[in-house]
């Protein structure tokens, strides 16, 4: 039986990346199928994990979260500093979660398996993607909004139609539903092509919405005759108040960004070596990011003289331009983006992430699929359509992502020190070393509930969500650390579940 087979190791060390094995007939069915055994080769380029990042940034959620820093108080060069900062700590710590997943070419939710448990890992697994499936309606929604854009400005006669108030269903538009569903179908069949496909799309995306970047920021710069204020801010902060907002927005940023840092793993699998995974981190998110912030900065800077207001969206801002054709441009550039980085970090996460629960009858097809429903039935567009909506949406997930990320970081690093064993990860057997107990590790369980409950307080309890430090804002730090500590000392101990699994493996 499958559960009484020891399978012989393969032990795939930071010295040792190569020979990945697939599937092999001990591999036991209840945890394996095609998309989540290891990969027979991995063939993606520091320019793939490049051209993911732009598409990761370079999207209307990613505008929209980086103009929403001004509704802080702060100016434009503090907002800069921030968001560059902020992506700074995202490309450290996506470092280290893609180290496991590259090193045995598995994705997320397997990994989890080790700190987890083989059972176990479903926990992560859902939790995460249960949050990108409202990630998935959040960008899928501003997609549709910038359709919304062109085709209101093209057809004069379907303006009632894009009023809610007028024409709509559950707080969208009768239009707004049209091109939800239009663009639900498209980023579904890009999906359904398969991860080649979705790769050669997201090359694509990415340097597509630069030119467009590019050239709104150069219209609306000589439109204002180059006489634009960087100080766009209505509050006038001062002293500490200036660090301390400061600090919010690094960790806002770093919460826009911890869902697919959580699971980068699920591309960092694909990666020819960590090396090629590190040099496209480094060009996609501080480089890429530096230049991406500098035209936010300036874009909005610019719409001030120009159109007479702050305009933070890049769909309103075009939507302001007495162009048609700029109109179509760049709101189907954006759209195009928009679906580019919904499929990349909402769609193939929950993809992995729920066919992990039973693999045999969920296909990582099939898992998107459940993604996409769940899209639709959450709503997003009621609760994604204000400063403060957004700012709360992320201390949220924030809060829920810090402790798995913590405890991964924690097993992988400290306990492991970087050894996995790739057999173990898809095998029920009692001598398997990710077994624990009835296949949980009631050490990861515990270090992030404890881990959970205590970030997730910070967001939703008033006393701290409107404490004079923004303790909210911090939400996924305090959830990492607390995650990593409290996984750390609880496994820690002699009589500890991981300590007996890890002294069995010895």
């Amino acid at each position: 039986m499958a559960e009484d087979l020891a399978l012989p190791a393969v032990h795939l060390t930071p010295d040792h990346p190569a020979g990945l094995p697939v599937i092999k007939d001990g591999y036991d069915p209840r945890l394996t199928n095609d998309d989540l055994a290891p990969l027979a080769e991995q063939t993606w380029g520091t320019y793939n994990i490049f051209a993911f990042w732009m598409s990761d940034v370079h999207s209307v959620g990613g505008y929209v979260t980086a103009g929403s820093l001004f509704a802080l108080g702060l100016t434009s060069w503090q907002v800069l500093v921030s968001l560059v900062v902020g992506i700074v700590i995202v490309q450290f710590f996506c470092n280290l979660v893609a180290k496991p997943s590259q090193v045995a070419g598995v994705p997320y939710p397997v990994i989890c398996r080790a700190p987890f448990g083989v059972k176990g890992a479903n926990i992560p697994a859902i939790i995460r993607g249960s949050i990108a499936v409202a990630w998935y309606g959040i960008q899928t929604y501003l997609a549709s909004a910038a359709l919304d854009v062109v085709l209101v400005r093209l057809f004069d006669g379907l303006a009632p139609y894009a009023d809610a108030d007028r024409h709509g269903l559950l707080g969208l538009s009768t239009l707004g539903w049209g091109t939800y569903a239009l663009l639900w179908v498209l980023q579904a069949a890009v999906f359904w092509m398969g991860m080649e496909s979705i790769r050669r799309f997201i090359d694509f995306c990415g340097p597509a919405v630069y030119v467009v970047m590019f050239l709104l920021c150069g219209y609306l710069l000589v439109k204002s005759d180059w006489h634009l204020s960087l100080n766009l801010s209505s509050e006038n902060l001062t002293g500490w108040h200036v660090v301390t907002t400061m600090l919010s927005a690094i960790a806002l940023v770093v919460s826009y960004f911890s869902g697919p840092m959580l699971n980068f793993g699920d591309f960092s699998r694909y990666g020819r070596s960590f090396d090629a995974v590190k040099r496209g981190n480094l060009l996609g998110l501080p480089v890429n990011f530096l230049v991406f912030s500098i035209l936010t900065v300036l874009t909005a800077a610019a719409t001030l003289p120009v159109f007479g207001k702050l305009i933070t969206d890049p769909v309103d801002t075009v939507a302001h331009i007495d162009n048609t054709f700029a109109i179509v441009l760049g709101a189907l550039t954006f759209t195009t983006a928009t679906i580019g980085i919904n499929i990349v970090a909402n769609f193939i996460s929950p993809a992995f992430d729920f066919s992990n629960v039973s693999p045999q009858r969920i296909s990582w097809r099939m898992g998107g699929m459940i993604a996409a429903v769940g899209s639709v039935i959450l709503t997003p567009w009621n609760w994604y359509d204000n400063d403060q909506a957004i700012h709360y949406t992320l201390g949220v997930l924030g809060a829920l992502i810090g402790p798995l990320f913590g405890v991964l970081i924690a097993d992988y690093y400290l306990l492991r020190r970087q050894h996995v064993v790739v057999d173990d990860l898809f095998t029920m057997s009692s001598a398997g070393r990710y077994w624990y107990q009835n296949g949980y590790n009631p050490d990861a369980v515990l270090a992030t509930g404890i881990a959970g409950a205590v970030s997730i307080a910070s967001v939703i309890v008033p006393k701290l969500a409107d404490s004079a430090l923004w303790i909210s804002d911090y939400s996924w730090f305090i959830g990492c650390a607390l995650g990593f500590a409290a996984y750390y000392l609880i496994a820690g101990r002699p009589t500890s579940a991981t300590r007996q699994a890890l002294a069995k493996a010895a």
